[in-house]
């Protein structure tokens, strides 16, 4: 899968959370609903979603057709209705996303770190870039040009996600211990950029917090399709965020660290939305 499909199915790990694109909409309601299903959904399913969310027509068949150009859906019908199903590549990736997304958990000192060495020859420039971008994605920080680092327990995806990339013939990955000399707080801060995560954790948690807060001040029934679309929203606004995030012990984070609130708001809105989200998109999958 190239890094314009992954690009798609993480998120744009752009400086801000601008408004979505449509597309990330579709990636979003494919990993939560089409992939218990089969991984397919109906085009028609697929608009009437998507209307929820301030989408037309026209622009969900021109994002539905870049998805499927990029060899991320493929088109299909299933009891003579018209739709589109994951392919393999992007359910893999997916599958390993719910990892990062939902079941992150943060390192302790005691996780050691990782290092992966690599020298990739000029003429696989390519591979180079590649290589990078997977180590960057999987939240590795830069202690210099070939020298990679992060926590200890990233060891079994690093593996995976190298392996699944056939990158593996170009990296050495150690375990290993900070010794000094210098003071390790200070040299995480060189070695990611913690500042610009901690922003966009800052940008989630302020857009967020006070839709949470509505939420749990209703009292009447829950408009099940505002829920759906809120959630929606909140998914493709939270799921670039663990990818950037090398998930540090507690101890090594800037003091005013947004992450560990935004990620109990964006919990919490999981929690409140989820089963409503969920029957208004079994409603239309059955109409």
């Amino acid at each position: 899968m190239s890094d314009d499909q992954q690009l798609e199915l993480i998120g744009d790990a752009g400086p801000t959370l601008a408004q979505a694109r449509p597309r990330a909409y579709i990636v979003s309601i494919y990993g939560l609903y089409a992939r218990e299903v089969g991984g397919w959904l109906s085009v028609s399913a697929i608009i009437r979603l998507m209307a929820e969310l301030g989408v037309d027509e026209p622009a969900v068949r021109s994002s539905v057709s870049r998805l499927k150009r990029r060899d991320i859906l493929e088109a299909e019908r299933i009891d003579g209705s018209a739709g589109y199903t994951l392919s393999a590549g992007a359910r893999l990736i997916l599958d390993s996303g719910d990892r990062r997304i939902f079941n992150r958990r943060p390192a302790s000192p005691e996780d050691g770190w990782i290092l992966a060495i690599f020298s990739v020859p000029e003429s696989e420039r390519r591979k180079r870039h590649l290589l990078r971008t997977r180590l960057a994605w999987l939240g590795y920080g830069t202690v210099s040009a070939g020298v990679w680092v992060a926590p200890g327990h990233l060891e079994d995806e690093t593996r995976e996600v190298l392996s699944r990339a056939d990158l593996g013939a170009y990296v050495d990955l150690f375990r290993a211990d900070y010794l000094g000399f210098g003071d390790l707080e200070n040299e995480t801060r060189t070695w990611w950029d913690l500042t610009t995560i901690n922003s966009l954790y800052q940008q989630f948690h302020e857009q967020h917090a006070p839709l949470l807060a509505s939420w749990r001040a209703r009292r009447r029934r829950d408009d099940e399709a505002e829920a759906f679309a809120d959630y929606v929203r909140t998914i493709t606004a939270w799921r670039r965020l663990p990818f950037l995030d090398p998930g540090l012990p507690v101890k090594l984070l800037p003091r005013d660290w947004a992450g560990v609130e935004s990620a109990n708001t964006f919990d919490a809105l999981k929690r409140r939305l989820e089963a409503p989200a969920h029957r208004f998109v079994d409603e239309v999958r059955s109409a």
